[in-house]
């Protein structure tokens, strides 16, 4: 069953898939750092160049809309590599880490250097009211 007939039988307006460039690769399709090979195709869009969200969508906040974990040439953890996440439509700031998507080393205390994303959002920066 499609999105849009599922959607039409719950009575709910079908979201709109949007296309977003590969933040990991740029776009390119081809691993960034070149480990296994310059021609490498890259981990996180398969080759591809993009990946398909629903929208709304914004930029990941733990990376920065990189596509690159903080300090490590790894795939962001919260994003997966795409720097781009689904967002809800009624988004809030995350209150715990303060939008910036990084959990804070004590409590009351952030820091954007932290190497973790803060539970309480996954790291998006942004939650649904629901979970305030």
């Amino acid at each position: 069953m499609s999105i849009k007939t599922h959607a039409k039988m719950a009575g709910v307006s079908p979201r709109e898939r949007i296309e977003v460039p590969c933040a990991f690769c740029h776009g390119h399709g081809t691993d960034p750092f070149g480990i296994m090979s310059p021609f490498a195709t890259c981990q996180v869009c398969g080759g591809k160049g993009r990946r398909t969200f629903l929208q709304p969508t914004a930029p990941c906040a733990f990376c920065g809309g990189t596509g690159v974990h903080p300090g490590l040439r790894l795939t962001c953890t919260s994003c997966g590599g795409v720097g781009t996440v689904e967002a809800p439509r009624d988004a809030i700031t995350c209150h715990c880490c303060g939008g910036t998507g990084r959990a804070d080393s004590h409590v009351g205390d952030y820091h954007s250097d932290s190497p973790l994303a803060c539970t309480h959002c996954g790291g998006k920066g942004i939650i649904s009211p629901k979970q305030a």
